[in-house]
């Protein structure tokens, strides 16, 4: 029995040693995870929303989206940009993603509501959107500090859409270990974007990654496990997720992520 404890003992060590190198010294009860982990200096604001679309009518929504979408994006009057529209191509069904940028964080998203408000041409893209679709949710997301922020880029790309649930109370953690992380998927200019949940369904984290084409993603996170400490990330965040979910997206014709 002696003898087994003199082995295990480094071993246990040198465990809590690597598991050390993860984790940021910082004490969930003092501060709220969005202070933590959210980029402070940039006072951004993402609205993520998904539109599940009849499936006749998708076309015709597509179209509307593309005719009244980008006006917003481009009037300097309201402080939001439409970062990217897509179509769901593998996952959910019929389905569009919209996900916007506020720079001025809440009063910069009051602003833009209010306006639209009294604008006609998107009261009226309201009123016909409403028609064609089976239901619709959002959520109001945080980017972490550790992400490259989501600009435009040129395609054709397809984009996957990461949706993890986690278990109350393990975000800190969560962004310890991908702040680290992503250091490894970088690597390719496949991070396009990592944002939390601020409203909607809360402890959701998204992160979106930009590939070529379905194959060149297989290689690519094939590739990630040849990197060093990858697998340990892998192994300590797994535990972590309550429910995770993949969404392989197309960009509409107006997405400036392309």
């Amino acid at each position: 029995m002696s003898h087994w404890v003199e082995t295990a003992a480094p071993a246990t060590r040198s465990l809590a040693g690597f598991k050390s190198l993860f984790v940021r010294k910082v004490d969930p009860r003092k501060d709220a995870h969005s202070n933590v982990l959210s980029k402070k200096e940039d006072l951004n604001l993402y609205k993520i929303q998904f539109h599940n679309v009849k499936p006749e009518c998708l076309d015709a929504y597509n179209e509307l989206c593309e005719a009244v979408l980008p006006s917003i994006h481009a009037n300097p009057e309201y402080p939001s940009e439409l970062v990217g529209t897509w179509n769901t191509w593998y996952g959910e069904q019929d389905q569009a993603v919209h996900l916007w940028r506020y720079r001025g964080g809440y009063p910069a998203l009051t602003e833009v509501m209010n306006k639209l408000k009294q604008n006609k041409e998107f009261m009226e893209y309201r009123k016909e959107r409403g028609k064609m679709l089976l239901s619709r949710r959002n959520q109001l997301l945080l980017e972490f500090s550790f992400w490259n922020e989501p600009v435009p880029r040129p395609g054709p790309n397809i984009y996957e859409l990461r949706s993890y649930q986690l278990r109350p109370g393990t975000m800190i953690e969560w962004g310890n270990y991908w702040a680290r992380a992503i250091e490894i998927r970088q690597k390719n200019q496949e991070a396009v974007g990592g944002f939390f949940s601020q409203i909607g369904s809360l402890y959701t984290v998204h992160h979106l990654w930009a590939y070529k084409d379905l194959q060149s993603r297989d290689e690519t996170r094939n590739a990630a496990w040849q990197q060093e400490g990858w697998d340990e990330v892998v192994y300590y965040t797994v535990p972590l997720i309550q429910h995770m979910e993949s969404r392989i997206m197309i960009p509409m014709k107006s997405s400036p992520l392309k």
